[in-house]
């Protein structure tokens, strides 16, 4: 969907009537005089609102197969579809980069491997001298082959065309060139409890899931 689509979309849920009618019809189909009943509004002002969402293709109208005289709403079968916001990028490879190198970066990459066909690495602003027990150990908790390899230096390990997410807030901040996507986690490492590692990790995997979809390889 184009950008003034989406902008129309979002316009036709800004406003409370609306909004509340799309609530009801995601539990249900209703009739406008059912609609009526539950908003208290009159009737041309309900028409109005249905237009606009009809409009947009999120509410759709049909006959009634025991009343042919009555109409039931319901919700469009892509009423919420691209309405966040979803560019596509293209990335030949993926480089998830902290300050040691021995985490959340080496946690990433792990999990990026599963959830796509895209390459990844891992790298270091300032590399730790091993991979962390504690992720290791997270690695393995949630099934996860964790690849135990030295960390690395930044500049062992970036291209010139890598697409670069740092995981660290202390790494993005020092990089002169921070890289396309910036994701603030804490690090596990300061607090180095199971629970501290276990949130890192699902944080971070909930993050690849979204990002995955949207990267594409060039062609």
């Amino acid at each position: 969907m184009s950008l003034d689509g989406r902008v129309s979309r979002y316009a036709a849920l800004a406003d409370p009537v609306r909004l509340r009618i799309v609530d009801l019809l995601t539990v249900g189909d209703v009739s406008p005089l059912e609609l009526q009943g539950q908003l208290g509004i009159s009737s041309s002002l309900l028409a109005h609102h249905l237009a606009v969402l009809e409009r947009e293709g999120m509410a759709l109208r049909a006959r009634s197969e025991a009343d042919r005289r009555r109409t039931y709403v319901r919700l469009g079968d892509a009423a919420f579809d691209d309405l966040l916001p979803a560019p596509r990028m293209a990335a030949r490879r993926v480089v998830f980069v902290c300050t040691g190198n021995s985490a959340r970066s080496q946690l990433a990459a792990a999990l990026w491997h599963e959830a796509s066909n895209i390459p990844a690495a891992s790298a270091g602003t300032h590399p730790a001298e091993r991979i962390e027990p504690g992720a290791i150990a997270a690695a393995q908790r949630h099934n996860l082959t964790l690849a135990v390899a030295r960390p690395r230096r930044l500049d062992e390990v970036i291209q010139a065309d890598d697409f670069i997410v740092t995981v660290c807030d202390t790494a993005h901040e020092e990089m002169a060139e921070p890289g396309q996507v910036h994701w603030s986690i804490p690090d596990p490492v300061r607090d180095g409890s199971d629970a501290a590692f276990d949130a890192a990790f699902a944080e971070i995997s909930g993050r690849i899931d979204k990002l995955a979809p949207r990267l594409t390889s060039p062609l």
